[in-house]
């Protein structure tokens, strides 16, 4: 989605999902060429269709974006780099989703949401969780002040939906063990000031429509992608893992001007073929459209690669 001069216009690819991130990188000029070069479009995908989107506002010099960039090191190497090759954006990560896209723009949150999309669960089975690598990790400040943490194979904002029910299913649940990746969130939950605390680097719809339900009197304390707050709270024996980005910086160096695959080419090949028992396979014409990825000029390209050495180098000194 790009704006321009008071103006707004939606731009829609089926396979850019996933590469989100590889076309912002090299700055907000080669970003809205990429958004321009595909299909423009008039309406709105949801939260379950859309997998990943940017806005990038030239009126007011804002980006917010949200995809999934796989580990939490991989995320926070795309904040590094699109801080240098963005420079004088406010450059936001969109915790909401496709709210916060459409509440940027003036149209409230609710706009691609129907009536009680938010849905809750009792937390039932959170005990059921032995991981290593969690989605997410949980701790909660016991009534003798010490915090207890557990990882969890829940992503972090189905700890909210399973409401403050969840603090006795906490309390009762056997230890997990200690981590050795980072998750992609975490909740600490103080029932003494009766505040829930809150960071993630992947989305957390609804997360900005406070308070969620059952949690009426409690606050939130929401950290964006800032684990740090947690990380201070955690017992000594569970503390979170310090992977390095210098992995995840060459990932992102390695995807320079390597094309997306032309996946409707494939698609397009399957489907000509016969179906089973003579049934014809059918699919989405939108899917058949290959990605038109970022074309960077060769000065971005070179604004892009020398804010990638730069974070290379810092990176592997650490």
């Amino acid at each position: 989605m790009v704006v321009e001069d008071g103006a707004w216009q939606r731009y829609y690819s089926h396979w850019a999902a996933n590469r989100v991130v590889d076309d912002l990188l090299p700055g907000p000029a080669a970003a809205t060429r990429c958004f321009r070069a595909n299909r423009e479009i008039d309406e709105w995908l949801d939260d379950v269709w859309c997998e990943g989107a940017a806005l990038v506002d030239h009126d007011r010099r804002v980006l917010l974006w949200f995809a999934d960039a796989g580990s939490w090191a991989d995320h926070l190497a795309a904040r590094a780099v699109l801080a240098r090759t963005w420079p004088g954006w406010d450059v936001r990560f969109a915790h909401d989703g496709m709210g916060d896209l459409t509440q940027h723009l003036g149209l409230g949150r609710d706009l691609t949401r129907a009536p009680g999309w938010f849905e809750t669960f009792e937390p039932a089975g959170f005990a059921d969780t032995e991981y290593t690598e969690p989605s997410s990790v949980v701790s909660l400040r016991l009534p003798d002040g010490s915090v207890r943490a557990w990882g969890s194979d829940w992503e972090p904002i189905e700890h909210l939906a399973a409401g403050p029910g969840l603090i006795g299913h906490l309390a009762a649940s056997p230890a997990t063990p200690v981590l050795t990746d980072m998750p992609y969130g975490g909740v600490h939950v103080d029932p003494r000031t009766r505040t829930v605390s809150f960071w993630a680097v992947r989305t957390a719809a609804g997360i900005h429509d406070w308070p969620l339900p059952r949690w009426e009197d409690w606050a939130l304390d929401f950290r964006g992608d800032d684990h740090t707050r947690q990380a201070g709270l955690l017992p000594a024996d569970f503390p979170f893992p310090r992977p390095p980005l210098a992995a995840a910086l060459r990932r992102l160096g390695d995807g320079l001007g390597t094309p997306p695959p032309d996946s409707g080419a494939v698609l397009a090949r399957a489907a000509a073929l016969s179906g089973p028992q003579g049934t014809t396979p059918v699919v989405t014409p939108a899917a058949l459209v290959p990605h038109e990825p970022a074309d960077p000029t060769p000065a971005e390209l070179a604004v892009l690669r020398r804010a990638l050495d730069a974070l290379l180098a810092g990176a592997e000194t650490d």
